[in-house]
């Protein structure tokens, strides 16, 4: 027998073995979460490739189906953040229909001033009027201050997730500078498992791509560009959490007015980057966390504000419209604007020479600095706001207007400056644009306790927080609507007196139903335009409706987003699950298969120690000669 023959079952049994322990190892990880499954390389030696020799432990990979897993993963962090936090906003509104509900609410408020209007007389009509009313308060309150407290729990949970994701890499940097200085394969290996799950790990966090390098370090960055590993050097991530939220709460790129957390990156060098300002986290669960703090629960805020705005001012206000003038003057629009308060919007609509149309937006104010306004606030985000100030005059709110205005407009006080009559006029024959229409919600009443001064108007809901003040949408000191639908609450000097509900004036009678249908039918009928920032009316479009109506927008609006994020979710679900099962297809341990190779293993194991032991009895045999 050769002695190639000898040296080659020789190094088979080894490589067998060595094989067999690879297997062993492979069976014995079955169901280890982040192993991926060993695989054992030989290499040809000797004459003619007649001999094997132990090459190196790899690990069976598909870079490809591991980078669509930390996408995939990232992208179902991302959505089911999204879709728990919707879920949980929309059962703050209750089942649509049901009587605790906001929509039954504010029908039983509105049924309840359907039946005063039937009964001016019935004490105990009005007794209900008052009950429903105060209900809906609280109910508006209520709502308003879950989702705040969303927005609370949201901020927690970004700090918690960001100390997690930090973990991570400091985790992942650690792993590679290892990596780099191990020289046992099989230790090598496991290394990169647990680098592989710690990268996997990371995603569910925020979006990342990976890069490895020569020496076989692994560098992450975001999708963004950013880098947060590079070797053996990390990132650490930091959030500057505010606790509890309020409505006023906001995210800025300025750390002295920010009222929320922002998520810092301090690189190895020292730089800080605000990666919320740089917008580098686009999914994951932080990316969630960001969008509900600052975009979805503040709008689901914005919504109970108008809303609550709006039941106010639909019962204490008077719709002021311009009309054409008797006299014939062209060009022109008469308006009363008598008892004009901060914060009633007077809209001024026009169309310049190039037949664009546009909207000049005049904001009273009566603080003695010009208030600070934010164009969200108000209800045409594209529109220019010219403020003006009030001195309490009509010649004063004439020249007020006619300096916003300027001198393009000519206002005069119509027909004297006792009165709040006004009439603006342009003339688009000498280049200015053409008057299109004037509008404004005027604030009917002086204080919240007139009752009777013969208009139906009443303040039935007044801003509880600042001793019960009339709601007119004032900016002075800072908008009045943040946060209104937190501070709403009945006017306790009709809680007091019930009749108030009905008495115009001292004249009076008490079966006059004038003040109680004209109350239902500006709560139920009237049109009152609510601003784009509800994120009713579209992306930057008011929404126009009656405030019943857009009550049952906003529970229609958050109903239809918790079932689109539910549904987004349940999409990607699926497709993180076929992420996972092409990863295991390739990287998991088949139980079957690994039994089935330590089978072949173990044939080839005693067909090489049966060709040792031949050549072992043909020595002795031939010693024996």
């Amino acid at each position: 027998m050769s002695f190639n023959a000898i040296n080659t079952a020789s190094a088979g049994l080894k490589a067998t073995q060595a094989a067999i322990g690879v297997v062993s190892q492979n069976i014995a990880n079955v169901g280890t979460v982040g192993y991926t499954k060993r695989t054992l390389d030989t290499v040809s030696t000797g004459v003619g490739n007649s001999g094997v020799s132990v090459g190196t432990i790899g690990r069976a990979l598909d870079a490809a189906s591991l980078r669509q897993l930390r996408m995939e993963t990232s992208g179902a962090a991302y959505t089911g953040s999204l879709s728990a936090v919707r879920t949980q906003l929309d059962q703050l509104y209750g089942t649509p229909g049901a009587s605790t509900a906001l929509d039954g609410v504010m029908n039983d408020f509105a049924q309840s001033l359907q039946a005063l209007a039937s009964d001016p007389t019935s004490a105990p009509a009005r007794a209900t009027v008052v009950t429903k009313a105060a209900n809906l308060a609280s109910t508006i309150g209520t709502i308003a201050q879950g989702v705040q407290d969303l927005r609370s729990a949201t901020e927690s949970q970004l700090g918690s997730d960001t100390a997690k994701a930090s973990a991570y890499l400091a985790s992942i940097a650690k792993l590679n500078t290892q990596i780099t200085g191990t020289t046992d394969e099989g230790a090598r290996a496991s290394l990169l498992d647990q680098r592989d799950q710690a990268v996997t790990g990371l995603s569910a966090f925020l979006d990342i791509q990976t890069v490895d390098q020569r020496d076989g370090t692994l560098t992450v960055i975001t999708t963004s560009g950013m880098t947060l590993v590079d070797r053996g050097a990390a990132a650490i991530l930091s959030f500057d959490g505010r606790g509890t939220l309020s409505p006023d709460s906001e995210y800025t790129d300025n750390a002295a007015t920010r009222g929320v957390g922002t998520i810092t990156a301090t690189t190895p060098g020292g730089s800080k980057i605000d990666l919320i300002a740089t917008q580098a986290i686009r999914s994951g669960s932080l990316a969630a966390g960001i969008e509900l703090r600052d975009t979805v629960l503040p709008q689901a805020q914005r919504q109970l504000d108008e809303l609550a705005a709006g039941i106010s001012r639909s019962l204490s206000d008077r719709s002021a419209v311009g009309t054409p003038p008797t006299d014939g003057t062209t060009g022109a629009l008469d308006i009363d604007l008598a008892g004009l308060k901060a914060g009633n919007a007077v809209t001024v609509s026009v169309r310049d020479a190039a037949g664009t149309q546009r909207n000049l937006v005049l904001l009273p104010y009566t603080s003695d600095s010009e208030p600070k306004i934010d164009r969200a606030d108000i209800n045409d985000p594209t529109a220019s706001i010219l403020p003006i100030k009030l001195t309490g005059t009509n010649a004063g709110l004439r020249d007020a207007i006619q300096t916003a205005l300027g001198a393009s407009f000519s206002v005069t006080s119509q027909p004297s400056a006792d009165t709040g009559g006004l009439r603006i006029r342009s003339d688009p024959s000498s280049g200015a644009p053409t008057l299109l229409g004037v509008s404004a919600s005027v604030t009917q009443l002086k204080d919240p306790d007139d009752f009777q001064s013969g208009a139906a108007q009443i303040p039935l809901f007044v801003d509880g927080n600042k001793k019960g003040t009339l709601y007119t949408g004032s900016f002075d000191g800072g908008s009045q609507l943040t946060g209104f639908a937190q501070r709403i609450s009945v006017n306790q000097a009709v809680v007091s007196n019930t009749a108030n509900l009905v008495t115009l004036s001292s004249k009076t009678l008490a079966s006059d139903a004038s003040r109680p249908q004209y109350l239902y039918q500006a709560l139920t009928g009237a049109s009152r335009t609510f601003a784009a920032a509800s994120g009713i009316g579209g992306v930057a479009a008011p929404y126009t409706a009656s405030v019943q109506d857009f009550a049952q927008r906003i529970i229609d609006a958050q109903g239809a987003g918790a079932a689109s994020a539910q549904d987004l979710d349940e999409g990607q679900g699926i497709a993180l699950a076929t992420a996972q099962s092409r990863v295991a297809s390739v990287s998991g341990v088949s139980i079957d298969e690994e039994m089935s190779k330590l089978v072949q293993l173990q044939t080839a194991y005693s067909a090489n120690a049966r060709v040792l032991t031949a050549a072992r009895d043909l020595l002795d045999t031939l010693l024996r000669i």
